[in-house]
């Protein structure tokens, strides 16, 4: 009777210390992660292969990075109204893997107009400070629905803001959309005057490359500061300082319109 009791204890203890060994044995192995999954790493993916790509030479890669992020955020906004934070946020979560030198910048914005919230979806994605594509993926929303009217890419080599303009003397949803430009001496300064109708988004007048320029937007007056670069150049060759340039611009019906341009100060 011993020898049977003896027996089905071993029989009882074999599998539990099989099990005991199998799971000491599974700690000492360390468990690999599981490989980053869904669109912030297939964006990842794509973005890693941009350096020492010009950017000539790079619209196979980003055309497919725009069709992703554009496509993603057409399906996220469908069924909502986003805010101008919010849209920022979930380009962050797109861009989230990415890291240097390769980035992708959000730049987002959401404006009453007519009864519904246009909304701006843009991004900047870079992998120098030279290279870098501008995206701005333009909504209409309402009732808590959004849908994509239409894409622009911003000038290229730059950063995206915008600065956003009230009614005034028009009926259309104007802004500006700017950016900084890297590369020389001083940064450049690009502007372009977007109006919106509903359907379609047209630029009224832009400005590329305006050395050292400094855009300043009060309703409907735009002063630009800046410097001619060849005056600079000759200024610093001489050990003087160049005059700088104060253009000041008034918003019309039809766009845009210059009033004065003069020197002040450095």
């Amino acid at each position: 009777m011993y020898g049977s009791r003896a027996r089905k204890a071993l029989l009882f203890c074999i599998p539990m210390l099989l099990l005991i060994f199998g799971a000491v044995k599974a700690m000492g192995k360390k468990k690999a992660p599981p490989p980053p999954g869904g669109l912030p790493a297939r964006i990842n993916d794509l973005a890693k292969q941009l350096p020492g790509v010009m950017l000539e030479d790079a619209g196979p890669i980003t055309s497919q990075i725009q069709k992703l992020v554009v496509d993603h955020m057409s399906e996220w906004m469908a069924n909502r109204t986003p805010t101008d934070v919010g849209t920022r946020r979930e380009l962050e979560n797109v861009f989230s893997l990415l890291h240097y030198p390769e980035e992708g910048l959000p730049a987002a914005f959401a404006q009453p107009w007519k009864g519904q919230t246009i909304i701006g979806a843009g991004y900047t994605l870079g992998w120098t400070d030279f290279d870098r594509q501008n995206v701005v993926a333009i909504y209409a929303s309402g009732a808590g629905k959004s849908h994509l009217i239409t894409i622009t890419n911003f000038i290229p080599r730059t950063d995206l803001h915008y600065v956003m303009l009230p009614q005034i003397a028009w009926d259309d949803l104007r802004f500006f959309t700017y950016g900084i430009r890297l590369g020389k001496s001083q940064p450049r300064l690009s502007v372009v005057l977007y109006s919106f109708d509903g359907q379609n988004l047209k630029s009224l007048w832009e400005s590329r490359d305006i050395y050292d320029g400094r855009m300043d937007v009060q309703k409907d007056k735009v002063t630009i500061r800046y410097l001619k670069e060849d005056e600079y150049v000759q200024a610093v060759g001489e050990k003087h300082t160049p005059p700088r340039h104060l253009a000041t611009y008034q918003l019309t019906a039809a766009g845009i319109q210059l009033v004065d341009d003069h020197d002040i100060p450095f």
